[in-house]
């Protein structure tokens, strides 16, 4: 068996190439660059939550990135919004991540919460890190080794050393400029029935509806069975809310899913893409910022 450890995953990563990873890793005491993470949350709103999840189902030797902690500025009243370098960078390390790292991440609805993770370290300037495609899910379902958390992991400190590129994400003053102009789409990743204000929104004190001129793509259209589409229906589906391909500014309720559309638009080739971090949970508790709702 070859000893050479790819490197060079940096979007998706199928059950069957991470297999192999693990296989060429455990066969190999040299190479120890693979880092997996599991970076479920729990669901909002009517997701179904899943019956098998951290910490008593994942994939053997996975640590936790924990999202709604470790990795959230506690400090903002919004939930997920991005930490400061140097929390990031902390944790990571903790985490064992070096620079040289190849991670994975994953989640235990399929995808959902793995691509804020993915997204998070390609704006620290992470290259090599990929999304598991139909997460803890697809995993369990080919019947590939699984275990409970191992929460004694022996890692070292690694050397993560990241260099934040603000350009990732936008503000609400940057996104209620691009909403009454042309040259920037605003796509919103919620269920229509979210995005039209037909239904309530799942936190306390937030509006329903949505910004005015955002388009909708719900994230969970880009999927099937917690896969993703292929390469081409994806492409097919952003260019329904973006034919002129325009630059996009993605949001969502939280600033995660919106992250799935930045690993579609990837995927895809599209460049200048940008998550607006606050996403709904800022601009719908907001009353100073127009939405547009059911009629």
């Amino acid at each position: 068996m070859t000893t050479n450890m790819p490197t060079d995953y940096q979007t998706i990563i199928s059950c069957h190439q991470l297999h192999d990873l693990l296989k060429i890793q455990s066969n190999s005491a040299q190479y120890s660059k693979l880092i997996l993470l599991d970076a479920s949350i729990p669901p909002v709103g009517k997701m179904k939550t899943p019956t098998k999840q951290w910490p008593d189902f994942t994939i053997p030797s996975s640590q936790r990135f924990d999202l709604n902690k470790n990795f959230s500025d506690l400090s903002s009243p919004l939930p997920h919004t991005m930490p400061n370098v140097e929390q990031f960078q902390q944790q990571a390390r903790l985490l064992g991540i070096n620079n040289d790292s190849q991670i994975v991440v994953f989640d235990d609805l399929g995808l959902f919460s793995s691509a804020r993770a993915w997204y998070m370290f390609k704006s620290m300037g992470h290259k090599n890190i990929a999304v598991l495609d139909g997460g803890l899910p697809a995993w369990l379902e080919q019947n590939l080794p699984a275990s409970s958390a191992e929460l004694n992991l022996s890692k070292k400190e690694g050397d993560f050393n990241g260099e934040f590129a603000a350009a990732y994400f936008c503000t609400h003053q940057e996104v209620h400029k691009h909403i009454f102009l042309t040259e920037q789409v605003i796509i919103d990743a919620r269920a229509a029935s979210r995005f039209e204000g037909r239904t309530a929104e799942p936190r306390a004190g937030v509006r329903s509806g949505h910004m005015p001129n955002a388009m909708n793509l719900a994230f969970s259209d880009l999927l099937e069975n917690g896969k993703l589409l292929a390469t081409a229906k994806l492409r097919e589906k952003i260019q329904q809310v973006n034919n002129e391909d325009k630059p996009m500014i993605m949001s969502c309720g939280s600033g995660v899913t919106a992250c799935v559309l930045a690993l579609v638009a990837e995927l895809c080739g599209y460049d200048h893409v940008r998550v607006y971090d606050g996403s709904w949970s800022e601009w719908g508790a907001n009353h100073s910022l127009p939405i547009v709702t059911a009629k």
